[in-house]
């Protein structure tokens, strides 16, 4: 049986039309100029608000090491003291300069100790000793709420406890 030709002809028509360039010639030109419009409308629509979360998360990232590493080593400082007012100085120190490698200020954070099992005898024998902290992490080039005060941040908080060794503390 012998095929119809009135199906294969539109389409060789058109594979012929495409070939001769006529309708992909014309459909390029139309798009001439429009690839650094399309990279600048997507550069400021995706690449800048991705560099703002990498450097909210860095900071943040940050901040989260140095409350970590301060609350750690404060606690451990203040079970080796052998005095409560010694323990509260070294563990001070200790929150202040593990916060200043960071470029965190020290006094924009909230400081706990707690011990057990008797709150009042911090060093006592075999007790517990926690150490809280808590920052607020202002968002990089977030400017002032309404003018006043600091910027906008994201709080950032940390514990560690440390227990105070039978041989240690006070007698």
């Amino acid at each position: 049986m012998r095929r119809s030709r009135r199906w294969t002809d539109p389409v060789r028509g058109l594979l012929r039309a495409v070939n001769r360039g006529g309708f992909a010639r014309r459909r390029l030109r139309a798009d001439t100029g429009s690839a650094s419009l399309e990279f600048l409308t997507a550069g400021l629509v995706l690449l800048v608000p991705l560099v703002y979360l990498v450097l909210a998360l860095a900071a943040l990232q940050g901040a989260t090491l140095a409350a970590d590493g301060a609350v750690r080593q404060a606690t451990r400082v203040y079970v080796q003291s052998r005095t409560p007012a010694e323990a509260s100085a070294a563990a001070a120190r200790a929150i202040d300069v593990a916060l200043a490698d960071y470029g965190l200020d020290a006094g924009a954070a909230t400081v706990r100790i707690t011990c057990r099992p008797r709150p009042t005898a911090c060093l006592t024998r075999q007790g517990f000793v926690t150490v809280s902290i808590r920052i607020v992490v202002p968002l990089p080039l977030a400017p002032p709420v309404l003018g006043t005060g600091p910027p906008t941040g994201l709080p950032v908080e940390a514990t560690a406890t440390e227990q105070v060794s039978r041989f240690w503390g006070a007698r």
